[in-house]
């Protein structure tokens, strides 16, 4: 063990109480922070310029031999480093089945003025009010997948910085811009820059591949319970529906995002 890491055997240490903590947005918004478990996760934030303020490391979790160069880059980040035992990282840990890795740093936090978009066909997401943080951080896998210039979440339920959130995301959390807004600021904002709003529906008329998406667009999706709200619904653009062949009547949110999302890729690669 180096000798600038520290040993952690108690589940009483501070450090893990404060861990544990960190699971409630209250005081993860009080401090600042937010979570990033496991190897996949971790490494994609740091690729990405995060930097963490402290690593919790279980070598006896470890599924490979590349996790201790990673606790490496966050010490050498300015991270406080701690070797924890096997009881103590499950203490603390979100998986059912931790790697042994969890860093704790500063959270994502940004708004509609620090985008800045270069495109002149920008490619936007917009989630209203999804609840469900698996969801969430399945469209924003999706949404970097697809190219998409940010993900706009609106009068959100869930919180960007949930534990939950990124690991749904693979750490794309970190590799795309994510920023937080009200519905009405971001009618404004894409009503400025000119971008075409699409409210996904199953009530719609229109199918989502019967429409032009080489333009500035911005898809917009709502609520697992409820869709999109009347306001979404009354000024968007267009309203586009996924067909359903079958008896279910709409697809979980972040699949339909999904679709819609390749279906973007598919019209701009054939176009050029």
């Amino acid at each position: 063990m180096s000798p600038t890491t520290q040993l952690i055997t108690s589940l009483q240490n501070p450090r893990v109480k404060e861990v544990v903590k960190l699971s409630k947005r209250s005081y993860r918004d009080e401090k600042g922070l937010l979570l990033v478990e496991g190897y996949r996760e971790l490494k994609r934030a740091l690729e990405n310029d995060w930097k963490p303020a402290a690593i919790f490391f279980c070598p006896e979790l470890f599924l490979g031999k590349n996790e201790m160069p990673l606790v490496e880059l966050c010490r050498s980040a300015g991270a406080e480093a701690f070797q924890c035992s096997k009881s103590v990282f499950e203490k603390m840990a979100y998986r059912d089945r931790p790697e042994g890795l969890l860093a704790e740093g500063p959270q994502i936090r940004a708004t509609l003025a620090d985008l800045r978009i270069e495109s002149p066909s920008p490619f936007f997401v917009v989630a209203e009010s999804v609840e469900k943080p698996g969801n969430l951080g399945t469209i924003l896998r999706s949404a970097d997948a697809a190219g998409v210039d940010a993900v706009i979440v609106c009068d959100e339920r869930t919180d960007i910085n949930n534990p939950n959130v990124v690991r749904a995301s693979t750490g794309t959390l970190f590799s795309l811009p994510v920023v937080t807004a009200t519905s009405d600021e971001t009618m404004k904002w894409l009503k400025a820059l000119n971008v075409q709003t699409i409210a996904a529906s199953p009530h719609a008329t229109s199918e989502y591949t019967g429409i032009d998406l080489t333009r500035g667009i911005a898809f917009v999706v709502g609520s697992e319970q409820y869709g999109l709200s009347e306001a979404w619904m009354k000024n968007a653009d267009i309203q586009v529906r996924i067909p359903m062949l079958g008896q279910a009547d709409s697809l979980n949110v972040s699949a339909a995002t999904t679709i819609l999302l390749y279906e973007v890729v598919r019209q701009r690669r054939a176009a050029k």
